[in-house]
């Protein structure tokens, strides 16, 4: 008997990280219904050069590969599809409108309540690994990622070990 488990007909990968997206999408359209509750805010990393990613020329240029954006006190037009989302920001006193598949997103983070959320995007050709937080102009405090597993879900069955 084998410890390696059979290939799946069933893309579960797939399905799961799907519906784990679905989460953010729901997330942001209580906000878009809402506002931000108390001390939520979200930090999203999403891949700038992923299908259907719109940002501005200047700050792909500025972050060719990986973008992280604070959902906190300065935003606007937060608008929620099925399958993206869009928000203005300004980064340098620039206002920028960024439409987002949730498709492209690698984390999502809510700080307030130590929740993570982080996806496997495949790579895009042409893609540089290291990248600076956006730094979108308002309050912002550091991300500090969670050692414990509390409330951290991790997805990646693109790669087997």
């Amino acid at each position: 008997m084998s410890d390696d488990a059979p290939d799946s007909l069933i893309p579960y990968d797939e399905i799961v990280q799907e519906a784990l997206r679905a989460v953010v999408g729901r997330v942001l359209g209580e906000v878009v219904k809402d506002g931000l509750p108390g001390e939520h805010h979200f930090y999203i990393t999403f891949k700038t050069r992923a299908p259907g990613v719109d940002i501005p020329d200047h700050l792909i240029a500025r972050f060719p590969d990986e973008m992280t954006i604070v959902i906190q006190n300065r935003y606007w037009d937060l608008k929620v599809d099925e399958d993206r989302f869009e928000v203005g920001l300004s980064f340098n006193q620039i206002s920028s409108m960024l439409h987002i598949p949730f498709a492209a997103i690698t984390s999502f983070v809510d700080p307030a309540v130590d929740f993570a959320l982080q996806f496997h995007v495949d790579e895009v050709e042409g893609d540089v690994n290291d990248h600076d937080p956006a730094e979108n102009d308002g309050e912002t405090e550091e991300v500090k990622p969670v050692d414990d597993g509390s409330n951290v879900v991790t997805v990646d069955f693109g790669k087997k070990k």
